[in-house]
């Protein structure tokens, strides 16, 4: 059983070491892991942290393209690197790589086949007020949109089965994390949440803004929602 961990980063070399260095080894006798970084185009040291922290691969952007960029490369690597589960987490600290393997367990179960960290299912202490607004609204449009319930649909922590990776579609460059979830529930395949624990990033500057969000975001969901899409699993969406 292979699995791949792959950080999407632009700009995170103050962090960035210390997400691989934290990234479990060894979680099962029969499960290699693997971590794969995304650059995005960044300017600083970020490489040359990841490489020195332990990183296995790394893809490199020649420009910035933008997160949803970033996160589609980095489904299409792990595929290419024949991974049966690919992990995804932020480069900025502020999601728990010790908890990989509980996102990964429900997948390795046949529970789900895609999994998301949760933070307001777990901890989510310092998350600012607007943050926390925008996510709670973007969240319940995600909760109508697929007629179930979702509790945090902008989690930068997930997990993916082989299967929802070859089919996983980001339509847009700048952002990923609602496109993606009504693509893959929208075919068919399971998703469910699991907690995890939240601390606000300390280093870096994060790349969201809220007007730029909007004018990014809602067209992308828009333009998905319209998008016919194949059914490929008959399973019901499962929460934790």
């Amino acid at each position: 059983m292979k699995v791949v961990v792959f950080l999407p980063a632009h700009n995170e070399e103050e962090a960035i070491g210390e997400v691989i260095r934290r990234i479990p080894r060894h979680i099962g006798s029969n499960i290699e892991v693997h971590v794969l970084v995304v650059d995005d185009g960044s300017t600083d040291r970020t490489v040359d942290v990841a490489k020195q922290a332990g990183a296995d691969f790394i893809y490199r952007h020649e420009r910035n393209r933008g997160l949803g960029a970033a996160v589609r490369t980095g489904l299409q690597q792990c595929v290419e690197l024949d991974a049966d589960i690919g992990v995804m987490i932020d480069a900025d600290n502020e999601y728990p790589p010790e908890q990989i393997p509980d996102l990964i367990i429900p997948i390795l179960c046949g529970e789900a086949d895609y999994t998301m960290g949760s933070r307001f299912l777990g901890t989510i202490h310092g998350m600012k007020w607007h943050r926390r607004i925008g996510n709670y609204m973007f969240t319940l449009l995600q909760s109508i949109l697929l007629k179930t319930w979702i509790y945090d649909g902008q989690s930068g922590m997930r997990a993916f089965s082989r299967e929802a990776m070859e089919e996983a579609e980001i339509i847009h460059d700048y952002n990923y994390a609602q496109v993606l979830t009504l693509n893959l529930v929208r075919k068919g395949f399971r998703l469910k949440e699991v907690p995890i624990v939240y601390q606000v990033r300390t280093t870096g500057q994060s790349f969201i803004k809220f007007t730029a969000y909007l004018k990014h975001v809602l067209p992308a969901i828009v333009k998905e929602m319209c998008r016919p899409v194949k059914r490929k699993y008959m399973h019901s969406v499962q929460q934790r």
